[in-house]
């Protein structure tokens, strides 16, 4: 497992800084979507709905890409090549709800459906690159 720079962990805790997820379709492409991003001190954790595209992918395929630039200078950023080691809808919904007051300071979740299940990702980062 690769570690995760301390002077770059702030892109993945603090900063309002939109990764780039790359989960791989059944064709072998890539699907890159943007995402919330977090970290626990070891993994990257992605919270998604169930049976969106990258939730069909990562479920499939168990490797991704992840590019994240400072929103402040955008040439610092962090590159992770990693592999899919968990899915969990327990603490999802919490979880959902921390990244909303981190990225939009609202106490909930605003974007939710009626019905939808959200799905916690850890990712175990085996290679990372970062500038700046």
């Amino acid at each position: 497992m690769a570690q995760i720079p301390d002077n770059f962990q702030d892109l993945l805790t603090q900063k309002q800084a939109f990764a780039n997820l790359a989960t791989v379709m059944k064709d072998g492409t890539p699907q890159v979507t943007p995402v919330w991003v977090d970290f626990d001190g070891t993994h990257v954790l992605i919270n998604t709905a169930a049976g969106r595209l990258k939730d069909k992918n990562m479920q499939a395929r168990d490797q991704v890409g992840i590019s994240i630039s400072d929103p402040e200078n955008p040439y610092r950023y962090l590159g992770i090549q990693g592999k899919i080691v968990g899915r969990t809808e327990e603490g999802a919904d919490e979880h959902i709800d921390k990244m909303a007051m981190r990225y939009m300071g609202k106490e909930k979740y605003p974007f939710r459906t009626e019905g939808e299940v959200r799905v916690l990702y850890k990712i175990e980062p085996l290679k990372v690159h970062t500038m700046g």
